[in-house]
């Protein structure tokens, strides 16, 4: 017997796709929409899964609060950005990484106690950034989706099969453990 459960959860964010390259061949044109600042109203699946059940459950659905609260605080409405991305200093003047918190969860932010010109709009600028250290593909962010949820599910002994991450209605990458 095995069982799987999922539960889904909704985020705006914005990304840029500094690496795409296309075959003309199969895109029929040399666009890359994708390297350019833009947003997706993202949807992320998490399937847990079991051999036992504890109680009756794989888990309890409420046992994922702290991943909505996570997306929530961190990745709504926030701009996910490639430390690697060329265009990095451009969009975040005058940062350095010694000035980058590094989080658990493998991403960072601007240390805005750090900044020297602490004006309001200087500081929406900084917060509304979340670094990675990936090209911030559906790929790679489902892959990491899955590495922050394994972690912390680890403490209850529950297994990850996979995440699945639509960037759109129609686009869809799934990442398995």
């Amino acid at each position: 017997m095995h069982w799987k459960i999922s539960k889904e959860f909704d985020f705006c964010y914005g990304h840029r796709v500094w690496s795409q390259s296309l075959n003309t061949e199969f895109s029929l044109d040399g666009c890359l929409k994708c390297r350019h600042l833009h947003g997706h109203q993202g949807k992320i699946i998490v399937y847990l899964e079991a051999n036992e059940l504890d109680n009756g459950m794989v888990t309890d659905f409420k046992h994922l609060n702290w991943f909505k609260k996570f997306i929530d605080d961190i990745l709504d409405h926030k701009f996910i950005i490639d430390i690697n991305d060329p265009l990095f200093q451009t969009l975040l003047p005058n940062i350095k990484k010694e000035s980058l918190v590094k989080y658990e969860q493998g991403y960072y932010l601007v240390d805005l106690t750090k900044l020297e010109n602490n004006q309001p709009h200087i500081i929406e600028l900084y917060e509304g950034y979340v670094i990675v250290d990936f090209v911030p593909t559906s790929e790679n962010l489902s892959a990491w989706f899955l590495k922050i949820v394994q972690n912390k599910m680890n403490k209850l002994n529950i297994k990850v099969s996979h995440i699945e991450f639509l960037e759109t209605p129609k686009s869809k990458s799934t990442f398995y453990a």
